[in-house]
């Protein structure tokens, strides 16, 4: 099973304040603890909103908003794509991360091929394999 783990922004994040020296030493000791036991298959920090946009689809319209966007409670400072066998494992993983402060943390299941059922039709997973294959090809 992946699971997006996805770590929310504050105040301090959509300012633009980097973490200091200590912070990064303790995420890249965790990160490589993630890596070595083969749950990590992604992880980055993203910049404040403020460098970022927005775009709200109607119909064939297409509206842009750049950011900053207001609601800091609902954007997200970073993001970790993990490999595991259950929420509980991913969630256990998480408990260990080098976060306090009041950091709040989002755990989501991702979609597999197989979730979808009949409304894939063989043409689809096989589009579906070779995007995958490309993406994989690129790295």
């Amino acid at each position: 099973m992946r699971f997006m783990v996805i770590v929310k922004a504050d105040v301090d994040s959509e300012a633009g304040v980097l973490p200091d020296k200590k912070i990064l030493t303790a995420m890249g000791k965790y990160n490589e603890e993630l890596v070595k036991a083969g749950v990590m298959l992604a992880g980055e920090g993203l910049q404040a909103s403020s460098k970022g946009a927005r775009v709200r689809f109607s119909g064939a319209k297409r509206t842009v908003t750049d950011g900053p966007f207001a609601e800091t409670k609902e954007l997200i400072a970073g993001f970790w794509l993990w490999q595991v066998k259950s929420k509980e494992e991913a969630i256990e993983w998480l408990k260990r991360a080098p976060f306090d402060g009041g950091t709040e943390v989002e755990i989501r299941q991702v979609f597999e091929t197989e979730d979808f059922g009949a409304a894939l039709t063989p043409e689809m997973r096989e589009q579906e394999e070779r995007i995958r294959t490309q993406v994989a090809g690129k790295r």
